[in-house]
């Protein structure tokens, strides 16, 4: 007897309505939103902490050491140098000079005498210096004292007369002919010592501006064709001769 492979009362049987599991879906073609990074970042969850590479700053202190280039000695602590007392050689230095202080001998107490008591003026003769000789200044004589006699601003004087030529204007050797009469001077304007009256200019005679141009006169009308302010007679006008000849139109050939 063949084993049954199925276990329990279930069996496979045809489903009642469409189950979505036996249909082909496109898989995880569709992807949710990243938790990462700033762009399409799933709004239900929250954003950690983001940080950017930025550019390399410039330096604030200029001054680039040279770094540890430098070799420090063996004997050198955070307290000073360490080690036994050490020596340098160096050249011998001269000896000083003693102190050679004046003696007794140098000194004139005789020449004190014009500083210690009263003495005296005392002068002395140099030679003419070089500095003087291209100073030239006037001597006596250059000078001259104010006279004495006429005018004088420096001392009081009597009176005194100057002598003159004789003057002809006024004399009897004036030529009384030689002056100018009556009719030499010009009358003064009476307007200039009294009272000014009204003055008036004569101008040209002003004429009224006007047309020169011609006008029509009342020959220059026709009223009897005036035909827009009254009625107008029916008018007719003659026609161009027809030939008898002619085809009539279309139109109006009698049947």
């Amino acid at each position: 007897m063949k084993a049954d492979p199925w276990v329990g009362t279930w069996r496979p049987h045809k489903p009642r309505g469409p189950i979505a599991a036996l249909y082909g879906s496109p898989g995880p073609k569709y992807a949710l939103p990243g938790l990462t990074g700033v762009s399409q970042h799933d709004p239900t969850k929250c954003k950690a902490p983001m940080f950017s590479f930025g550019m390399r700053r410039k330096e604030v202190n200029n001054n680039v050491s040279p770094g540890p280039r430098y070799l420090i000695p063996t004997n050198m602590t955070r307290e000073g140098l360490s080690g036994m007392p050490s020596f340098s050689l160096h050249g011998r230095p001269k000896e000083p000079k003693f102190f050679e202080p004046p003696g007794p001998g140098q000194y004139s107490p005789e020449h004190s005498a014009k500083w210690i008591y009263r003495a005296a003026p005392a002068y002395s003769l140099l030679a003419r210096h070089k500095e003087l000789g291209g100073n030239k200044t006037p001597g006596p004589a250059t000078y001259s004292l104010p006279p004495m006699i006429g005018n004088t601003a420096v001392a009081s004087s009597a009176p005194c007369f100057s002598l003159r030529g004789r003057n002809k204007i006024g004399t009897f050797y004036d030529d009384q002919s030689k002056t100018p009469g009556p009719a030499a001077y010009k009358v003064v304007d009476p307007s200039i010592y009294g009272q000014k009256p009204p003055q008036f200019s004569m101008t040209g005679r002003n004429f009224t501006p006007g047309e020169t141009t011609a006008k029509p006169g009342p020959g220059a009308y026709n009223p009897e064709q005036v035909n827009l302010t009254k009625t107008k007679a029916p008018s007719f006008t003659f026609g161009l001769r027809h030939s008898e000849y002619i085809l009539p139109a279309p139109g109006n050939v009698m049947e």
